[in-house]
């Protein structure tokens, strides 16, 4: 199996703060948009245990009905303990794959590793298998252009 996401350690050395808006409406915008003085620092913001936190790079497709597609980044945590229906980071048998955890059949014996996209099939994960529940992704970030 060919890994679907790479794996990057992030940079905390670096620290850039944008300007934003604290809220954003979808109606009509707001007349307090002029007096934005706020900022923020998305690894501050995203990052809540950075000894265990690493990004990816998603490289396919089996995500897609949830919004994880090819291309967008997630952010991992790897302290935190996965629970059932979470987006996790995997090991299976030959590379790394993100799937959403369902461990419906613990009891049978196994888990299933679900995709989100029709055309792929859910991974069986059996006792035997190399299997290292590898962190439990906690935001995407998406490129619209």
């Amino acid at each position: 199996m060919k890994s679907d996401i790479e794996i990057f350690k992030p940079d905390y050395a670096t620290e850039l703060e944008l300007q934003y808006a604290p809220v954003l409406m979808a109606g009509f915008p707001s007349p307090a948009d002029d007096y934005m003085r706020s900022s923020l620092d998305l690894t501050k913001e995203l990052v809540h245990h950075p000894e265990t936190t690493f990004y990816a790079r998603v490289g396919g497709e089996s995500m897609k009905d949830l919004g994880i597609g090819k291309g967008d980044y997630v952010i991992i945590d790897r302290s935190l303990e996965a629970a059932d229906g979470d987006v996790v980071v995997a090991w299976v048998n030959d590379g790394f794959t993100i799937k959403r955890l369902d461990k419906s059949h613990q009891s049978e014996g196994y888990i299933l590793l679900q995709p989100a996209n029709e055309e792929f099939s859910p991974i069986r994960v059996n006792a035997g298998d190399n299997f290292i529940l590898w962190g439990v992704v906690t935001y995407t970030v998406k490129s619209w252009r």
